[in-house]
């Protein structure tokens, strides 16, 4: 997908990315490819709450084929067989128990506004060109006011 993008067009966009994954979908894309990410950003310091809404997320979207077949070629494909399994059993409240605090910690970027600017900024240092920030609502989250908080200074 990623080579394709990156043979037909100035640029590849990219879905549910750790800073760590980005090396690897860079290395595919190419050093001229603009690669561009939607970064999932919950700005709570109540990281049981950024979880929560984190591991719906995860479930909703890691269950899908195709972004199941991404997450094993990105090397996440053994930590979250137990959740897809549970999910494709129907069974989705195991589902949501079984995505690894460390998971959605990788994958959905949380905590203060501050703590949320220097994780995207782990983005662009490991080779990410254009982050798309993507507030998701969550209790207590005032999104507008959240969207001028995180904005670069």
């Amino acid at each position: 997908m990623v080579r394709l993008a990156a043979s037909l067009a100035d640029g590849a966009i990219t879905n549910w990315l750790a800073p760590v994954d980005v090396p690897t979908v860079r290395a595919v894309a190419g050093p001229a490819c603009e690669l561009i990410a939607r970064i999932f950003v919950v700005p709570t310091d109540d990281a049981a709450t950024a979880r929560a809404v984190g591991r719906r997320m995860i479930a909703a979207y890691l269950t899908v084929p195709v972004y199941a077949a991404f997450h094993a070629w990105l090397g996440r494909g053994e930590v979250l067989r137990p959740m897809q399994d549970a999910w494709a059993a129907g069974d989705r409240k195991r589902a949501l128990e079984l995505i690894p605090d460390a998971v959605v910690d990788e994958l959905v970027v949380h905590g203060s506004a501050g703590a949320c600017r220097e994780r995207v900024a782990e983005y662009h240092a490991t080779g990410l060109d254009t982050p798309v920030i993507m507030i998701v609502p969550a209790p207590g989250v005032d999104e507008t006011a959240a969207a001028r908080q995180l904005a670069p200074a």
